[in-house]
């Protein structure tokens, strides 16, 4: 069969790279593609926000899955146009998407569900946000309600903070329309995990656990970013926790989508907060993470294509997953300023050396050619994945590949699976 990739990013590498290894598949179709990506799969002449294009290009080529990496064309329905085709997608309708492309949605459908997170009050007015800063005090999180590309949300120590993060939202329109509408919640305390779960809609079933990294610094200094880096498994989801996550998450959002009869078949990803041995969900996403994706998915055994086909035709029951019993680690090489302004098509080198190592693959993000040289093309520019024995020895592997690649104020973090050490 032929498969279509929707994407080009770290993870749509990723999801390429697991797609390749499938004994079913023929051609792999990618858009928009990066570097890396377009080694693996034939570029389609179809921009990827064309929707009812990229269904014509699926149906007049024989695509018999089509795989969505990111959450915009989610939000805005590919899901939809596919299926009116009667073409195989995987990912959630537009309906569902909204767990993602709105956190108020997602935070009321959490509260109608019972699934524990984080108190919070929605706003779609400047002067009342302000008051109930002043009348809540910090800490608090301030989010902008739509798609920010994982930059709106602001952790706020003092309530000067809080109150320049809704002037950012609301006035200076720093996230333009995902603005509009604010949430302030409750901070929330304890250590971040990520479960990525399948789910068709009958079934939910989920992948092993990962940690990703957000802040751009070590020790979790400075500004968010999409994420530098993750591993997998995370030693603070235990099996209490995942029973947890089960019980308390997973079992009640399946339940909410029936009740709500929203379509869902893609991945559910579950952003947590661990403390004290209990748990709170911090946000939901329709997508697999990235970084998370290139620390999960090399670990995977089952058959990828199997499981998407699954998940998109209402049969994941059947699915059985396997798992490489090792590590692994990916740590993201970002280019100098990201998340701020950085500079673009600077020359890339020593990813073959890099690769020298069976254990070690690096999937690209930010990349492009030119005139025959790869070039850096985004903020995050690679992710460095390596699996080891422990993941001391996966740590180790990582950081030794990092230093055999270069290009122009490459900048990365130095702990990323630290946390998992103590």
């Amino acid at each position: 069969m032929n498969v279509l990739i929707i994407g080009g990013g770290g993870r749509e590498h990723t999801i390429a790279y697991k797609v390749k290894q499938s004994i079913r598949v023929k051609k792999i179709f990618c858009t928009p593609g990066n570097a890396g990506i377009l080694k693996i799969c034939e570029p389609v002449p179809v921009p990827p926000d064309d929707y009812p294009g990229l269904a014509k290009f699926a149906s007049e080529n024989n695509v018999g899955l089509t795989i969505v990496g990111p959450e915009v064309p989610l939000c805005a329905g590919i899901v939809n146009e596919f299926h009116n085709r009667n073409l195989q997608i995987f990912g959630p309708d537009k309906k569902g998407a909204q767990l993602e492309g709105s956190k108020i949605f997602a935070k009321e459908f959490m509260k109608k569900y019972g699934i524990p997170t984080a108190d919070f009050e929605c706003f779609d007015d400047q002067k009342k946000a302000l008051a109930y800063i002043n009348k809540k005090g910090a800490p608090l999180v301030v989010k902008a309600d739509g798609l920010a590309a994982g930059k709106g949300v602001m952790v706020c120590q003092t309530v000067e903070e809080a109150k320049q993060a809704v002037k950012l939202v609301m006035e200076d329109k720093a996230f333009g329309d995902a603005g509009k509408l604010l949430l302030i919640e409750d901070m929330l305390y304890g250590e971040e995990a990520s479960i990525l779960a399948l789910t068709d809609g009958k079934s939910i079933i989920a992948l092993e656990p990962s940690q990703d990294h957000k802040a751009v610094y070590d020790y979790d200094q400075g500004p968010n970013t999409g994420g530098m880096g993750a591993y997998s498994p995370a030693p603070v989801v235990t099996s209490a926790i995942m029973e947890q996550v089960n019980r308390k998450v997973l079992q009640p959002a399946l339940e909410g989508l029936r009740k709500e009869k929203i379509d869902f078949r893609g991945v559910l990803y579950a952003g947590l907060m661990i403390k004290d041995g209990q748990i709170s969900v911090l946000e939901f996403n329709v997508r697999f993470g990235d970084p998370e994706t290139q620390a999960v998915l090399p670990r995977l055994k089952t058959d990828f294509v199997d499981l998407c086909l699954a998940t998109a035709n209402g049969k994941l029951s059947s699915i059985e997953l396997k798992w490489d019993p090792r590590p692994a680690i990916c740590v993201v090489l970002a280019s100098g300023g990201y998340p701020g302004k950085y500079h673009k098509h600077l020359p890339i080198s020593g990813i073959d050396d890099a690769e020298e190592n069976n254990d070690v693959t690096v999937f690209h993000s930010g990349t492009d050619t030119r005139h025959g040289e790869l070039v850096t093309n985004g903020g995050r520019v690679l992710g460095v994945t390596a699996l080891g024995d422990d993941l001391s020895s996966a740590i180790e592997a990582v950081y030794e590949a990092v230093e055999k690649i270069h290009f122009d104020q490459m900048h990365f973090r130095w702990d990323i699976g630290a946390k998992a050490l103590k």
